[in-house]
């Protein structure tokens, strides 16, 4: 079955968090959208549903998933999808995406982004999975390509892999740059591989978020602000994107709310200058 196509949104939005719940209702916040985990609010009722519910009618939604296992060689959990589709038809959202990667094995979760090969044998079973997960969910997915700290012999890059993904079953794509800085830091990859590779009008929504320095490489903390590295290789995607929706991610050391709309102008800012110099 076939997925239909999904619009363009053009516009800037923070992944709500919990100590935020109070500054986005208590005001109408300069934002044009927001970004929910998906599995925080795929229960039957309670204060989570009730809250959603009023941000939802403030502000347009994009649903995020972590745990949707798309790498799964054993197939997906269909009555996750059912889940997920009962919360997407309630809420109407943007789009419903989640990770390139596999989570879990024989019911096992995780609870991490794990990698995957970049061959054609992997290709197949995550695209299989792929158009299962559109087929029950009724509408096309939105991927992100996750940070990874190993690499795998493979036959393909990241980005060639990806743009396969979308040609094979009509996904589309979240681009998250922080994890492109994270990926080709830590594999010692040109940025321009992302740049060149990947297809650009498949690009939906972008991720912009901070990292962290380990021993040895550099880690997908999303506890931190946005560095240089992040803001230089987003104003080099704006300039082949154009208009894109625009997202600051903050997981832990969760700052006030001020201060990521700070960040969120600061993208606003990029975007303008960017589209002003290529007119």
């Amino acid at each position: 079955m076939s997925s239909p196509a999904l619009a363009t949104f053009a516009g800037f939005g923070l992944g709500l968090r919990v100590p935020h719940y109070e500054d986005v209702l208590a005001t109408r916040q300069p934002l044009d959208f927001v970004e929910v985990i998906s599995e925080n609010f795929m229960v039957d009722g309670g204060r989570p549903l009730h809250v959603l519910e009023e941000v939802r009618s403030r502000y347009p939604l994009a649903l995020h998933g972590v745990s949707m296992n798309i790498g799964a060689v054993d197939g997906l959990d269909i009555d996750y999808l059912k889940q997920l589709r009962k919360l997407a038809d309630r809420f109407d959202p943007l789009w419903v995406s989640d990770h390139v990667c596999w989570t879990g094995i024989d019911g096992i979760q995780s609870h991490d982004l794990l990698p995957l090969p970049y061959n054609e044998e992997a290709l197949d079973v995550v695209s299989r999975n792929v158009l299962v997960a559109q087929d029950v969910l009724g509408r096309p997915l939105v991927l992100e390509n996750p940070s990874t700290y190993i690499e795998f012999p493979a036959a393909m890059t990241e980005a060639a892999f990806l743009s396969a993904l979308c040609e094979r079953t009509g996904c589309y794509l979240l681009l998250d740059v922080n994890n492109i800085v994270v990926s080709a830091t830590n594999h010692a990859r040109r940025l321009d591989e992302w740049l060149d590779q990947l297809p650009l009008d498949r690009v939906r929504q972008i991720h912009l978020a901070g990292h962290s320095q380990g021993r040895d490489l550099l880690v997908d903390t999303h506890d931190a602000p946005v560095p240089a590295s992040v803001w230089d290789l987003y104003e080099r995607f704006v300039a082949r994107l154009g208009p894109v929706a625009t997202m600051i991610e903050r997981d832990d050391h969760i700052p006030p709310f001020n201060e990521l709309l700070d960040e969120l102008n600061h993208a606003r800012r990029i975007n303008a200058s960017v589209i002003a110099a290529a007119a």
